[in-house]
């Protein structure tokens, strides 16, 4: 779920400009992503790179249903991660 979560992270902090996370966590997310790179299987891998996960970084576009998760996530309030 490191795919997702990541997504919606930069999502929430490069789009919306409302992140609901931490620095800290999203570059948790980023290594966790990183150091498993090729034993992850996720249809939306291929919206990373490991250049812009190494540079905690995300500008490569977004899958449709991350605005929505995005949204549905931050209806549940302060999570403090």
């Amino acid at each position: 779920m490191a795919v997702p979560l990541y997504l919606m992270m930069a999502y929430a902090y490069y789009i919306q400009d409302d992140p609901f996370t931490s620095d800290g966590c999203f570059d948790t997310v980023a290594k966790i992503i990183l150091d498993n790179w090729d034993n992850i299987e996720h249809r939306h891998k291929t919206f990373l790179s490991k250049s812009s996960l190494e540079a905690g970084t995300h500008l490569s576009g977004y899958p449709k249903i991350v605005e929505g998760a995005v949204d549905s996530f931050k209806k549940l309030g302060p999570l403090g991660i």
